[in-house]
Parts: C-alpha cells; structure tokens; sequence
C-alpha cells in the first residue's frame, strides 16, 4: 500500500511537471511573438495594441510600467516582487493563485521608447483540461485503493500457508511429527509444504526409531540382569547341590558375556556413526581375508557338520581391514546360527569393472519378504520371541551395514536357492573419497 501511494504522488508530480514545463515553453514563445509582432508594426499605442491581442490562443496578458501599476483590464494580479524582477531585465515564471488559481504564467521584458515594461502572459482556465485533470486523479484514486485490495488479498494467499507452516513448525517443536500441510498449491509455497510434510514423516520416523532403540536396550539389559539377579539370590541358599551351583554360576557367566557383548556393539556402532569417524585404509588380498575368517569360525560350523563352499577369486582391494572383518564374522556367523546341522554354506567373490561382489547364501530358515528391508536396523530380530538359545542382540547387521555404507558399498538380501538366505555384499576394489 504505502508503494502505491509513493507511486501515486510520484506519477501525479510528473504529469504536472510535464505539463507545467509544456506550458511554460507556449507561453515563453507567445510572449516573444506578441513583442516581435509589436516591434514590427511600429504601433505607437501599446495599451491598444495588447488588449488586442488579449485572449488570442487562450492566453491572456497583463502589462505593468515601472512604477508597477498595471495598465490592461485584465484581472490578473502579480506580486510586486516579480512586476520588479521583470523591470529590471530578467525573466519570471511561476504558479499564479489569483481569481484562476494554479495557472501557470511567465513574465518576460517590454522596452518602448525608452521606457521599460513587465510583459506577463497566463492561460485561460480551461473546463476540458481541468475535469481531464480531476479524471486522472480520480483514476490514480481507483487504482490505489483496487490495486491495495488486491495485494492485501494476495499477501494472504502467500501469507496464510506460512501462518500455517509456522504453526506446524511450532507443535513439531514440542514432539508432534505427526502433521501434515496441504500441498494443492504448484508454486514454491507448495513445493515448501510439501518438503515439510517429508520432513515430518522422517522426523516421526527416527522419533520411532529412538523408542524402539530405547526399548530395545532397556530389553537387552534387563532381561540378563534379571536373570543374574535371580541366579545370584538363589547362590545364597546353603543347601544347594554342587551341580545346581555350578549351572547357576554358568547361567550368570553367560548372562554377564551377553551384557558385555550388548556394550561393545552399542560403542562400536555409536563409533562407526559418528560424522569424524576415519577409515584406517590399506590394501590386502580380500579373498584370503574371507578364508581366515571361515577357518576363525571353524568350532561353531563344524559341531554343526556345515558344508562350505568357497569359490573365491583373486580380489586385492582397498579398505579398512579389520572393519570388512568384522563384516565377513557377522555375516557367516549369523549364517551358521540359521543353518540347520549338515547344512551348506557358499561362499563367492568376483570382480568385474573394478567393482567386487561377495555373496554369502545358506540354506538355512531364511528370512520373510517382509523382513527383509528391516534385518539392518538396531535389535531388528526376526526371531520375535527372543529366546537366548540363538545368541544374539540384533546389533550385528547393523554394525555391518555401517561398514558397508562407510565404504561407499552396498548390501542386499535375498532368498537363497534352497529357501535359505543370501546376503550380497558390493563393494569398489579402490575405496573412493
């Protein structure tokens, strides 16, 4: 609004200016015809020669001698202070507030015989002239107070969403991510919208994410402390035989290796997730490295009479060493647990176009479709129950898709041939920074 109104002054100065300056020119070159036209008719009456041309064009004179007093009947009064500018030699113009006011007149010198005048034109009012003036203003009126509502309406339409947004922005500050803005809109405002309501979703996503993780721990934690607190009162009764002792105490050693397990894992993901984290790289026979793995692992497959099957090629690649380490014991172990006795297990390495592929397939209870894309998560278990007779705080796929994504790799899963499951682990043979 206040632009318009700039605006409006700005434009209607200009226009009369312009005008002003138009009609200051016509005057000027009147005047001066008026006193070549004298001058050459060599009229001796000057009175009579003026009041004739009074009027001629719509302009109208008025003439003063050099005490000031004007000598046409014409009712046009000039202050004293430009009658005396003129006299002397100079030349006048300004806005004439007489009987007309607000025309414009010019005041030019007269010399006859000796004598000097003040010769001041002015125009005549002009009924035309001023309802196109009023026209223009009332125009310049219209367009100020339609063009103000029309911005006001539009500085809602844009403004309205940000109320929105803000408000949104306000109850997401308090822990509601479940909040949605409407996205009709095309322009920016609903592109805006629509990356809220993504945000939002996400955030409420890792809102979820963080109290199952805390209802995770707090399930590690307490079920091996309930059990070592259970086993610990019941050390204490004196009449107890040797051998339940002695399974008590294992119960509570295993318990106790669980605990610790449970926070290694947890420091070691929080440590492969920070932003600082740095790759100790160096470059090493992968293919080896996946053989001693299996070969570590051999009294956890072989009391179960698991076949394997490594078909390896010769891969050389630039990584973190005893990270992908750790990734190969997770994974084979976690396939050896699912494995039933006498089962198999392959192991496969290629390398083609500078990209490595290992895949890891058992024929074990594999995993349901609709757990798949969730195996990766913290405490993900797709054995529900939670028994203890798997080991295991479903932490260790976690840690491994860590791994992966810090060396710019990929992992998948998927049905193995004999229903069991396949892992599939790509990774660049020239780690990429």
């Amino acid at each position: 609004m206040l632009s318009l109104f700039v605006a409006f002054v700005a434009t209607n100065i200009l226009y009369q200016g312009r005008i002003q300056a138009e009609v200051r020119d016509i005057l000027f070159r009147n005047g001066e015809k008026v006193i070549e036209i004298y001058q050459s008719t060599g009229s001796d009456d000057l009175i009579s020669f003026m009041k004739a041309f009074n009027g001629t064009a719509g302009t109208h004179i008025q003439l003063y001698n050099m005490e000031g007093m004007p000598l046409l009947e014409e009712r046009i009064d000039i202050e004293n202070r430009y009658v005396k500018t003129v006299i002397t030699g100079g030349t006048t113009y300004d806005i004439y507030y007489g009987v007309n006011p607000h025309l414009p007149f010019v005041g030019m010198p007269l010399e006859v015989d000796g004598e000097s005048y003040a010769l001041f034109l002015t125009v005549e009012g002009n009924k035309v002239e001023e309802e196109i003036m009023n026209s223009v203003s009332f125009m310049y009126v219209i367009i100020l107070f339609f063009g103000s509502l029309l911005i006001i309406i539009a500085a809602r339409y844009v403004v309205s969403p940000l109320v929105r947004l803000t408000n949104a922005t306000k109850k997401m500050a308090q822990g509601n991510f479940k909040i949605e803005l409407p996205t009709k809109r095309k322009d920016e405002i609903g592109v805006l919208s629509a990356s809220f309501n993504e945000m939002a979703r996400e955030l409420d996503k890792l809102d979820q994410m963080r109290k199952e993780f805390v209802a995770n721990v707090s399930h590690e934690i307490q079920s091996p402390l309930t059990s070592i607190t259970g086993f610990s009162k019941a050390l204490k009764q004196k009449k107890m035989s040797e051998e339940s002792r002695i399974r008590y105490l294992t119960i509570i050693e295993q318990e106790s290796e669980r605990l610790s397990r449970l926070g290694r894992n947890l420091l070691h993901l929080s440590h492969l997730q920070h932003d600082q984290y740095q790759l100790n790289l160096s470059t090493f026979r992968l293919d080896e490295q996946l053989r001693n793995v299996v070969i570590g692992l051999e009294p956890q497959w072989s009391s179960k009479k698991i076949d394997f099957d490594i078909q390896l090629d010769q891969i050389t690649v630039e990584a973190d060493e005893d990270q992908l380490k750790q990734v190969w014991t997770n994974i084979i172990n976690n396939s050896i647990k699912f494995t039933p006795l006498q089962g198999s297990i392959i192991v496969e390495g290629t390398k083609k176009n500078n990209l490595i592929t290992i895949s890891i397939t058992d024929n074990g209870v594999g995993i349901p479709k609709d757990e798949q894309k969730d195996i990766f998560k913290p405490f993900h278990k797709v054995d529900k129950s939670r028994e203890s007779s798997i080991m295991g705080n479903g932490l260790g796929l976690s840690i491994v898709k860590q791994i992966i994504d810090l060396h710019h790799g990929n992992i998948e899963v998927s049905d193995g041939p004999e229903g069991g499951a396949k892992f599939i682990v790509s990774l660049p043979q020239q780690y990429k920074k």
